[in-house]
């Protein structure tokens, strides 16, 4: 049976200004001079007491069906049905026949088939280096999949010496008349360097601009200063060419190496990207203890860490908070306590209307989708929706519908639809 979820309140999040203003660059750990053509020092932290349970925001209902037919939001605003399980699921993408490439952590790939609702797999994938955060992440078509068939997938990948680091390969994908399928031989198109021992913030998701050009989130690997260091790709946002080559017109190509993938750094672990509507590249990062963050992406910008984060270091110490440093590049948005974002989507679909051009991020520890207002160059979330499970990713489908994945093991397919009305 389909479960309605009530909108929930909105909760400690913390929305900041965004005023566009130039300043002069910073130096990176390197020495290297960083741009910083947008910077916004006007944003500075504000009052972080968590307000009390409030109804919904109060400019909504905001989209009309036509001139005299205001569209309402109900409320609840949709039911949740149950499609299938999966084993640590991470990611998912939609083919162009309606079917879903879903990974597993494990280093599976699934092929599910949503109309008969079987789950088949794709042969082929590369060996991924499993534990801790690490394993399968990321599946997304190229832009021009139809006719070329390629598929771009993310993992994490054995070193020498117990080192790992993720990696991005793009193989081209036969189906087959079985409802499962193949890949073939996986080509490398970038790796994280250098590769570190651990298993946590690898990052690695991915998304396809418009432009075409491959973007690629470089988590620090728990490794924090590398965030700062030109030499190092950790910490970093990436972008090439869907080839693995650099684009001549990347902030600090000059620099070679690293640095001329590199858009942006001072990065923690980001795990949710997303175009809007005007073209606008958003990235959610989890912080350390507090300071979760939601990030409006200016060309070669430093977003601070670890030298300023609204968070606090485990077990308590202090961090700067981004106001000390109006230099570096402040969050839009940021919540305390934190709601360990994971999934992203900017919603462009007509099956609900009410949500057109909001962001829904996945929350692990607040085990809820938070749905995000945006408004130009800044962002608040305006509701949260309880989804009794931590959930790992959100997409939207072909019809408009949005699904999503709970995380872990026995994890829910579940497909979100309008509660009629």
């Amino acid at each position: 049976m389909p479960t309605t979820f009530p909108a929930l309140m909105r909760t400690s999040v913390f929305f900041l200004s965004c005023a566009l203003v130039s300043c002069s660059g910073t130096v990176g750990a390197d020495g290297a001079k960083i741009e910083a053509d947008k910077r916004r020092p006007d944003k500075t932290r504000p009052q972080t007491t968590a307000p009390a349970p409030t109804a919904p925001a109060a400019d909504k209902p905001r989209i009309t069906g036509g001139p005299n037919r205001p569209v309402p939001e109900p409320n609840p605003p949709f039911t949740s049905t149950s499609f299938g399980t999966f084993n640590e699921p991470w990611a998912m993408t939609f083919l162009p026949d309606g079917r879903l490439l879903v990974t597993e952590k494990a280093g599976q790939l699934r092929l599910f088939n949503t109309a008969t609702k079987t789950t088949g797999t794709i042969t082929g994938v590369p060996a991924v280096a499993y534990g801790g955060q690490g394993g399968f992440g990321d599946v997304v078509l190229h832009p021009q999949f139809a006719s070329n068939r390629y598929v771009y997938l993310s993992y994490a990948e054995a070193g020498a010496n117990s080192t790992r680091g993720a990696t991005v390969v793009r193989a081209q994908l036969t189906l087959d008349a079985n409802g499962g399928g193949s890949l073939g031989t996986p080509q490398v198109i970038w790796r994280q360097t250098p590769k570190v021992s651990g298993e946590g913030h690898y990052g690695h998701r991915i998304a396809f601009g418009a432009d075409g050009k491959l973007w690629i989130t470089s988590s620090d690997r728990q490794q924090m200063t590398p965030a700062q260091d030109m030499a190092s790709s950790l910490g970093k946002l990436i972008r090439i060419n869907d080839d693995g080559t650099t684009p001549s017109d990347n902030p600090f190509f000059a620099q070679g190496g690293a640095a001329a993938q590199t858009w942006t750094l001072g990065h923690r672990n980001m795990l949710g990207i997303a175009f809007d509507g005007s073209g606008k590249l958003w990235v959610h990062e989890m912080g350390p203890q507090g300071g979760d963050e939601l990030n409006l992406i200016e060309r070669g910008t430093n977003y601070g860490w670890p030298v300023v984060s609204n968070g606090s270091h485990y077990g308590g110490g202090d961090i700067p908070d981004h106001d000390t440093r109006p230099d570096l590049n402040a969050p839009e948005a940021w919540w305390t306590p934190v709601i360990a974002p994971a999934g992203f989507i900017i919603y462009s679909g007509n099956l609900f209307p009410y949500f057109r051009g909001d962001g829904f991020i996945g929350g692990l520890a607040s085990q809820a989708l938070i749905r995000i207002r945006f408004n130009g160059n800044s962002a608040r979330e305006v509701q949260r929706y309880s989804m009794g499970r931590r959930i790992r990713e959100v997409e939207q489908g072909p019809d408009g519908a949005i699904w999503v994945l709970e995380d872990g093991s026995g994890a829910r397919l579940l497909k979100l639809t309008p509660v009629p009305y």
